[in-house]
């Protein structure tokens, strides 16, 4: 279940570079997470929905190439994201 408009709105307001930005690696991130959460108290709940989990594999895994590539491209915005989403970094 997606979440709502306002959720995601206030996703990318905290996380955007400027007033128009969507799309930047800091934005998606951010999103990902706020889903992979979602559906991680999904999975806790309905322990055998393997279609639901492989979904949830496949954004862990989009995640972490974001973050591969923002590591590599800026690091320092890569340092932000982590510490204001609470992610462990390598």
């Amino acid at each position: 279940m997606p979440f709502d408009k306002e959720e995601k709105q206030a996703i990318i307001k905290d996380f955007s570079r400027h007033e128009q930005d969507t799309g930047s690696p800091e934005v998606q991130i951010a999103i990902l997470t706020a889903r992979i959460k979602q559906l991680t108290e999904h999975l806790k709940e309905h322990k055998h929905d393997e279609a639901t989990r492989r979904g949830l594999l496949k954004l862990v895994g989009r995640r972490r190439r974001l973050l591969a590539y923002l590591r590599k491209k800026n690091y320092d915005s890569y340092l932000a994201v982590t510490d204001k989403l609470g992610l462990r970094r390598k």
